[in-house]
């Protein structure tokens, strides 16, 4: 397992071999998230849009559930409403 050395200024050279297995290249940014006591360095998509496309494929349709929702919700304000008439 490679390990790291932290400088005086605080930088941390990343192996490689981890550099070339997730493409990164010098300038190219990372997060660091403190998982409570464990670090984790992650890179940081370059284009976040494009890297989130499609996360959520496959899935169950939102703005399906969403509709589906409120039209039981109008069911029973329907039902509530002739009640109050009569």
């Amino acid at each position: 397992m490679p390990v790291a050395t932290i400088s005086k200024r605080g930088a941390i050279v990343i192996p490689a071999e981890y550099r070339r297995t997730y493409g990164l290249k010098p300038g190219d940014k990372v997060s660091i998230v403190d998982y409570g006591g464990h670090l984790t360095v992650a890179p940081v998509p370059r284009d976040p849009i494009r890297h989130a496309r499609g996360l959520l494929a496959g899935g169950p349709s939102l703005t399906e559930a969403l509709l589906k929702e409120r039209a039981e919700e109008r069911r029973r304000e329907d039902r509530r409403a002739r009640r109050t008439r009569t």
